[in-house]
């Protein structure tokens, strides 16, 4: 999977969100400064998530944005599928519509398992999990199991 830049500021500026008070309007720039994010391109990304009804916005000197369901009811999948589309597509074919045949035609499993994976962590973490720091105990031992790796091929490279 490749995150796009899009959709990375995406996820960042709704923690931010679900980070403040319920209810509490954030100014686009605050969202912005906040988390390094261009202003320019935030602006369109929240009119993203406002059309998706994953944020609202209050216009007027005092508006700004708020999440439109408590952190908890919006998960990281549901972000990233507002501003990209599917988690995980293969030259944006259907999984059935891919054309393996013969030593090949297990790849759409393997396509199935990815797809399956990315759903268990990122349809299970909420952005109330996210803001917090407590991640599903599934995600953080993935990720304990990743950090892991990465330092054992830190300590191999290592003189």
């Amino acid at each position: 999977m490749r995150m796009s830049a899009k959709a990375e500021y995406a996820v960042r500026a709704m923690v931010e969100l679900a980070a403040a008070e319920p209810g509490a309007l954030r100014k686009t720039e605050e969202l912005a400064n906040a988390q390094g994010i261009p202003a320019q391109f935030l602006v369109d990304i929240l009119a993203a998530l406002r059309a998706d009804l994953l944020v609202r916005s209050h216009r007027g000197r005092d508006g700004g944005y708020t999440l439109a369901r408590p952190a908890a009811e919006i998960s990281v999948a549901d972000v990233l599928r507002c501003v990209d589309g599917p988690l995980a597509s293969v030259r944006d074919m259907g999984l059935g519509d891919l054309p393996y045949a013969g030593p090949t035609a297990a790849l759409t499993d393997v396509w199935r398992a990815l797809r399956a994976s990315m759903r268990a962590v990122l349809e299970q973490t909420s952005l109330a999990d996210v803001a917090a720091g407590k991640l599903p105990g599934h995600v953080a031992g993935l990720a304990d199991d990743y950090r892991d790796q990465e330092a054992s091929r830190g300590h191999r490279r290592a003189p």
